[in-house]
């Protein structure tokens, strides 16, 4: 490779850098800008709901237990599985 090229590869690769670190500033400053928004609206909610978004987040901790449809799936594969293992043919509904 001739030295002009590797030297425009150098001027390529630091525009890359100059470029992504303007992109982060930018949006460090817009998130910046955006959480200070969402801080004074939320200071002139009613203290009851600024208390519910405040334990809002809390409800992700604890599982979701699965819907009733799964259980009763698991059980009508277990009902099929029995009566093959004792020879009945399955039935159609």
């Amino acid at each position: 490779m001739s030295d002009e090229f590797i030297e425009h590869l150098n001027i390529l690769w630091n525009i890359s850098y100059l470029s992504a670190f303007v992109i982060l500033v930018l949006s460090l400053l817009s998130l910046i800008w955006l959480l200070k928004k969402v801080y004074y609206w939320a200071r002139e909610m009613p203290k009851t709901a600024y208390i519910l978004l405040a334990i809002f987040p809390l409800i992700s901790i604890f599982p979701i237990s699965p819907p009733q449809f799964k259980n009763v799936e698991k059980a009508k594969e277990q009902q099929i599985k029995r009566k093959e293992d004792n020879g009945d043919p399955e039935l159609d509904d």
